[in-house]
This record gives structure tokens, C-alpha cells and sequence, in this order.
């Protein structure tokens, strides 16, 4: 049997209130997974956990069979993150800040400056790789950080929003380079609130109400359990409102 990418049971979050419940999850290696819920619904602190970025009160996370709670920085060289909002130096140009997050990881130097100038050019931003960070756009901000967090090739990507603040041409570069690192048995987990999105490029969606998983499947799989054929969001909407 295949090692799932990830792996999640009874994964519990709680800061005033719970916020995460007893989330049971596995997605399969290789495949594009789409996370959905409303505002609030958790998705973006189940995430931070499996990122390493938050602690969960009780549960495992696991990836590629790393115990993520136990060897985190094992955990963390085979996971990128990019969430909403990019953060990226300002004083660095796009081909310095991948030379840095390369250096990081300890990626050796030909490797390194390789997979960055790839990136650099499935990203569109080879006009804009020696300029200064600091004058640009959200969109390209969102890029250099997207190509920041693949620089070290890892095997399962984690993206919170990757298309706010993308315009057409960006948001289209952004999905070609992760349908490419798909084709290539990369894992993708995506929150995002552009259900067309993920009804175009999700092999399975799944949909978080309230810190629990109320639904799983296929586009498929989830009309089906609602009986009739519906958009992606027509199914969401119900789905979540027969929840509450």
C-alpha cells in the first residue's frame, strides 16, 4: 500500500473556542486536493498545523510517514508553504531571496540555481528577477514566494489562497506551475474560495464546516450524495447550509 502524503487523525484546535474537532483526513500521494469552508471554518489552522506552524492540542499529523509532531524539521524538508499573504525581503530581488531560502535548506549550489532560474521563468517574473522586491505588486509578491517555497522541490504542497491578488495572466501561470508539479507526483492541498477553480483542477474536494470534515469525494462522488447535477458551488452551499 502507498504511504499517503498526509495523513491527519483526531486532529484537535482550540483557542477561545474549538476550532478544529477530532478531524480525521488522508490525501493520497500524487493527487490535487481542494480544501473548502466558509470564513471560520478551520481551514486555514489545519494548514498551520500541518505546515509545523501551529501546535495541535491532541492528534497526528503524518507526512510521507514522517511523524510531523515528533521530527518536524523532517516533516518540514519534504513540505512547502505559501500562505495568503506573502512575505518576502524587500531589500532582495527574486533571484537573491531563492538564493537565500535555497541556502537554507542546504540545496547544493547547481541544484539550487537550476530549479530557481525554472521558477523564475514557469512564474513569468524573468523581467522583474533583478529588481528589488520592495516595488512590487501583491500578484508578484505572490509568485516570488510561491518559487520561494518550491526551491527546496518538495514532495507535498500546501497553499492557503495561492490566487488572491492574482490577476488572469498571473493566476494562470501560478495554476500551470502546479498542475506541471502534479503531472510529476508532486501532492497539492489548496483552500481557496473560487469553487471554479477547484472544481476545474481538484481530482478530490474536500469541505470543512465548523473544525469537521462534512464532505469528501470526487465532484462526482459529491453530486452524487446531493442527487442531483449541480455546480461546485451549488453542491458547497448545500452541503454546509444541511451542517448548520
Amino acid at each position: 500500500m502507498t504511504t499517503p502524503a498526509l495523513a491527519i487523525a483526531s486532529l484537535t484546535k482550540s483557542f477561545d473556542r474549538p476550532v478544529v474537532t477530532d478531524l480525521d483526513l488522508t490525501i493520497r500521494a500524487g493527487e490535487f486536493y481542494a480544501l473548502l469552508g466558509p470564513n471560520g471554518a478551520g481551514k486555514t489552522t489545519i494548514l498551520r498545523m500541518v505546515a509545523g506552524l501551529l501546535q495541535p492540542d491532541a492528534g497526528s499529523i503524518s507526512i510521507f510517514g514522517i511523524d510531523a509532531r515528533r521530527d518536524p524539521i523532517a516533516a518540514k524538508r519534504v513540505t512547502a508553504w505559501v500562505s495568503d499573504e506573502p512575505m518576502v525581503y524587500d531589500r532582495l530581488t527574486p533571484t537573491e531571496y531563492l538564493a537565500f531560502v535555497a541556502g537554507l535548506w542546504q540545496v547544493e549550489s547547481h541544484a539550487a540555481e537550476t530549479r530557481a532560474n525554472d521558477l523564475i521563468d514557469w512564474l513569468g517574473l524573468r523581467p522583474h528577477a533583478n529588481e528589488l522586491c520592495g516595488g512590487f505588486s501583491k500578484g508578484m509578491l505572490q509568485k516570488v514566494a510561491l518559487a520561494g517555497a518550491l526551491v527546496h522541490d518538495p514532495r507535498l504542497i500546501i497553499l492557503d489562497e495561492p490566487l488572491t491578488g492574482l490577476d488572469a495572466g498571473s493566476a494562470r501561470q501560478v495554476k500551470d506551475v502546479l498542475l506541471g508539479k502534479v503531472r510529476d507526483g508532486v501532492t497539492v492541498i489548496m483552500t481557496t474560495h473560487i469553487l471554479e477553480v477547484a472544481e476545474r483542477m481538484a481530482e478530490r474536494i474536500g469541505v470543512i464546516n465548523q473544525g469537521r470534515l462534512i464532505a469528501e469525494g470526487t465532484l462526482a462522488e459529491l453530486r452524487s450524495r446531493i442527487g442531483r447535477e449541480s455546480s461546485l458551488e451549488d453542491i458547497f452551499l448545500d452541503l454546509v447550509s444541511d451542517a448548520a
